[in-house]
Order: C-alpha cells, then sequence, then structure tokens
C-alpha cells in the first residue's frame, strides 16, 4: 500500500507558504501520495461545522501521516478525535490546544476526547518554540504532551515560518517521518 501524507497549512494561510511545499517535494521524492489541501476558512467558520467538510474531502488509515503548521495544528487535534481509524503519525508543528492569544480561534474545540485522540495515532510529535509571536509556544507543546504522550521537540525557531519569517525547508520534519 502506498504511503500517504496530508499536509494543513496555518491560519490565513495556504499551500505554497513556507516550508510546506518543500516537505511535499521531499516526501514525493520518497514515494509518498501527498495531499496539500488549501482550506481557506480554516480558523474562521466554527470547528463544529468546519470538521465534517475536511473529514469528507480525506480518507485515513494505518498508512497516513497527518501535518499541521499553527491552525492546522491545532486541526488536527479534532481530525484525530473524530476518526475512526488510527494513522500512522501526526506532526504537529507550533500547535495549540488552547487560546494561544487573546483572539477568538474558531479552529478550537470547547474539549477534547484525549484518550481517543492518542487510541487514533501510532506516533505523535509536537514542535513548538520557546518563544512564538502567536503563542503558540513550548507550553501550548507541553500542554498536549502532558495530554497525548508523543514526543515533545522545543526549539528556537519562532513561528516556523511566517510573512516576516522565512522557512523554506524543516529538516527536522523531513527526519521525523517514518
Amino acid at each position: 500500500m502506498t504511503r500517504k501524507a496530508i499536509i494543513f497549512h496555518g491560519t490565513g494561510a495556504n499551500p505554497d507558504v513556507v516550508w510546506l511545499p518543500w516537505l511535499r517535494k521531499r516526501l514525493v521524492e520518497r514515494g509518498y501520495a501527498v495531499e496539500a489541501p488549501h482550506h481557506r476558512d480554516l480558523n474562521v467558520e466554527p470547528i463544529a461545522s468546519f470538521l465534517p467538510k475536511v473529514l469528507a474531502q480525506h480518507t485515513f488509515d494505518a498508512d497516513t501521516v497527518l501535518v499541521g503548521h499553527s491552525g492546522g495544528a491545532a486541526l488536527l487535534l479534532s481530525i484525530l478525535e473524530h476518526i475512526d481509524t488510527r494513522v500512522d503519525q501526526a506532526l504537529l508543528v507550533a500547535g495549540y490546544c488552547t487560546a494561544p492569544n487573546a483572539g477568538y480561534e474558531p479552529v478550537l474545540q470547547d474539549s477534547y476526547d484525549w484518550a481517543a485522540i492518542r487510541e487514533h495515532v501510532r506516533d505523535l510529535y509536537f514542535i513548538n518554540s520557546r518563544e512564538d509571536p502567536y503563542g503558540c509556544d513550548a507550553r501550548q507543546g507541553r500542554a498536549m504532551h502532558e495530554r497525548l504522550g508523543g514526543t515533545l521537540i522545543v526549539r528556537d525557531d519562532g513561528h516556523f515560518g511566517d510573512i516576516d519569517q522565512p522557512y523554506d525547508s524543516f529538516d527536522l520534519l523531513d527526519r521525523l517521518i517514518d
């Protein structure tokens, strides 16, 4: 069976920013079928109505790797809670599980079934920075890690790419993905 990766961009972004195109190319070279959807309403539409649309667009199985950046990483928590199968890996980059700043975060659920999330992924990584301009920092990574286990990696890389932070490649992700 072909390995598959689904890469979710962050809030207000698209699949062609920062390291996302580089990772797509690397995974294709490694034999993955890669999906990189553009979800314009990510973190705009409330998760209760947004999530069913996302789930209907994708299939998930034991050969699936999920990667999310920022709001896309927060989305992965809901995806993992609500799918009915176990995926191979999930890598949450600059992810968060509670409001990281004073703004409204429609991508977040009011609460999570942490046991269901953990049950639906074999290998789980949280990659956060000590300092993040949006609050998606190491505290958020620790909060998810404490609830879900997996591996927490803390760096000093800001938001891992943004309008004013070029981040054209991400070798660590390439190494972590089986």
